[in-house]
């Protein structure tokens, strides 16, 4: 009978994971094509980047360009093109399945810190499947996507090697861990998460590094191995290193103004304010003005970092004290170490504060401890009579259920048919990059663009014949049409459309416009 019970909790939680994760995959690719509404100048950066590298057969480590970018991201996307062509889901598809999975990493990891309650686990993955801040950034093709799953299967191998003894799981964990250093520049803090990790098992642990000094060097072998290709680009090219967050950096005397604990201060202040206050105010990071995550899972996670604060400063000064030891502070030091260690390369910058793409390496973290709350809650309330308890757990299912379906609604209907997300994701230049391949093949189609406007437009065709990219002073120069020809303005320009209009005296101007407000010129 038990043996039955135990098959049937089995059964129960692995289709309630692949729920998750089916939930998680379709939040993040349905209509992909439309919202966000246009490909932001950054994501076509790695998008041409990726065509470049398929056309040369080289897939760099590092790519100089837009302030530097390690290449990992963007030789998935490349490789995404080459299976399936170029297109807004082909360039998207590496950051929706990496958030994907993230979800999964997510449950896997919190299943090993909180092994024998497996609520907190499914509650962690729910919350992350169905979060606005995770399911945004999964659509945007961001190298900084790949941060949070490197993080949670890196510590996922490294504490299931900690209860198996398995050697392998930590070659595993040293391997991904490695790997982060290809991901984003926020990871590099990362180390200092396994610093305080290590001084928590050395308390925790007899004779700990006896016991562990081979895992150690294992992982740290691993992390060296996979890093090694991106250490070897930076040492060959210390110019890569550097980048512009140094002019940005609060460190910065011009920045600080001689004040840097202020300034440190308000830094913090913004950065955990966004959580539940006051957030990201960038359409393309946040839903402004609202804070990251909605007020349920907002407050769980407030009450989640506030009982794992509570819960390492006992179980530390017991430890202290009455040389207790307990596993637990293991956990707690690690959950609070991830989340303020990855909130550093936010508050240590100053441009663009609550900034919720520089603090993504906290958002497994932030529902893991949302879940550990929610857990926390039901448990409590076991210690009064079941009808109270059983009360308290349907508030709190119908309560998550509620987070789950507000967020998806929040980004699929109201964010997905706002004008400032519109002009945020420059629609304009998806729509132009969409309309050229519409003329016929023959006619000449001039688009009158800045260099960074371009990247969208030529990503959507680079297959489209005869067009050319001209700079508004290249005019006289580059429009000299052979046959029929259109010109595109990204912007109106009358001056501009006058100087044009001297030349071809013919040409008719056309607004085109769309009801995000988003609009282009085409004189024809």
């Amino acid at each position: 009978m038990h043996h039955l019970l135990q098959q049937k909790k089995k059964i129960f939680l692995a289709a309630f994971v692949l729920l998750v994760i089916a939930l998680a995959f379709f939040l993040r690719a349905v209509n992909i094509d439309t919202v966000p509404a246009g490909i932001y100048p950054d994501e076509a950066v790695n998008g041409m980047n990726a065509v470049d590298a398929n056309a040369t057969g080289t897939y760099p480590w590092f790519y100089p360009d837009n302030n530097g970018r390690e290449g990992l991201f963007i030789n998935l996307i490349a490789f995404s093109f080459k299976a399936f062509g170029i297109s807004i889901l082909t360039l998207k598809l590496p950051a929706i399945i990496i958030s994907t999975l993230v979800v999964l990493g997510v449950y896997f990891l919190t299943r090993e810190l909180f092994y024998s309650r497996p609520r907190i686990a499914l509650i962690a993955a729910f919350l992350t499947a169905t979060s606005y801040w995770a399911i945004n950034f999964a659509r945007i093709a961001f190298r900084a996507n790949m941060l949070p799953l490197v993080l949670v299967f890196s510590f996922f191998f490294l504490f299931r090697g900690v209860r198996t003894g398995k050697m392998y799981n930590y070659a595993l964990a040293g391997f991904i861990f490695g790997l982060g250093m290809h991901t984003y520049i926020s990871f590099r803090i990362a180390p200092l998460i396994l610093i305080m990790l290590a001084a928590a098992f050395i308390l925790s642990y007899d004779a700990f590094l006896k016991r562990y000094w081979r895992a150690m060097v294992l992982f740290i072998c691993a992390a060296i191995l996979s890093a090694a290709p991106i250490l070897w680009t930076f040492s060959t090219h210390p110019e890569y290193i550097s980048s512009r967050t140094a002019s940005i950096s609060i460190l910065s005397p011009d920045v600080n103004q001689g004040h840097i604990a202020a300034t440190l201060l308000h830094t913090i202040t913004l950065s955990i304010a966004k959580y539940n206050v006051w957030g990201d105010q960038n359409w393309r990071h946040n839903y402004p003005p609202y804070p990251l995550l909605d007020p349920i899972s907002g407050t769980l996670f407030a009450i989640g970092i506030f009982l794992s604060a509570i819960s390492f400063v006992r179980f530390l000064i017991a430890r202290i004290r009455s040389k207790e030891k307990n596993h637990r502070l293991i956990i707690h030091t690690f959950l609070l170490a991830w989340f303020f260690a990855m909130l550093v390369p936010e508050f240590m910058t100053i441009e663009g504060l609550p900034h919720a793409l520089r603090a993504i390496g906290t958002l497994p973290v932030v529902f893991i401890l949302a879940a550990f709350a929610a857990d926390a809650i039901i448990v409590r309330a076991y210690r009064f009579p079941k009808e109270f308890a059983t009360l308290v757990t349907t508030l709190i299912v119908l309560a998550l259920l509620v987070s789950g379906i507000s967020n998806s609604v929040k980004y699929h209907v109201y964010f997905a048919r706002n004008v400032q997300m519109a002009h945020a994701f420059n629609k304009n230049l998806t729509d132009i990059g969409r309309a050229l391949g519409a003329f016929p093949q023959a006619t000449e189609k001039y688009v009158i663009a800045g260099p960074l406007e371009r990247l969208p437009i030529r990503l959507l065709n680079t297959d489209v014949p005869h067009v050319i990219y001209v700079y508004p002073h290249e005019q006289g120069d580059l429009i000299r049409p052979k046959g029929p020809f259109v010109i595109i303005l990204t912007e109106r320009n009358d001056a501009l459309i006058a100087q044009l209009r001297m030349r071809f005296p013919q040409l008719q101007l056309t607004d085109m416009r769309n009801p995000l407000e988003s609009v282009f010129y085409v004189l024809h």
